[in-house]
C-alpha cells in the first residue's frame, strides 16, 4: 500500500530542498554566517534560519493560494522562489 504517490514533479521538489541544503552547507564552509537583524525579520538570524522562515512562510503562501487564487501555480512557482531568495538575502 502506497502512502504518497511519487510523481516527476514531487521528486524534482524534493530533490530541489535537498540541492538547496547542500548547497547552503557549502556556501556555510566557504563563508561562514553571522548573526544579523534584517529589515524583514526583526530579529538576530543566520543564513540558515532565514531559510527555514522563508520555506516555512512559502508552505503558508502555497496553501493560501491553492485556497484563495485561480492563477496557475507557475505564477505561484515565481512568487515563492522570489519570497525565499528575499527573506534569504535581505531577510
Amino acid at each position: 500500500m502506497h502512502w504518497m504517490l511519487w510523481t516527476l514533479p514531487t521528486a524534482i521538489f524534493f530533490a530541489a530542498i535537498g540541492v538547496l541544503l547542500v548547497g547552503m552547507t557549502i556556501w556555510q564552509f566557504i563563508q561562514p554566517t553571522r548573526d544579523r537583524r534584517g529589515w524583514i525579520i526583526p530579529m538576530r538570524t543566520t543564513r540558515g534560519d532565514r531559510l527555514f522562515i522563508g520555506l516555512l512562510a512559502s508552505a503558508y503562501l502555497t496553501a493560501l493560494w491553492i485556497v484563495f487564487v485561480p492563477l496557475t501555480s507557475w505564477v505561484l512557482l515565481a512568487v515563492v522562489v522570489v519570497l525565499v531568495a528575499v527573506v534569504v538575502l535581505v531577510g
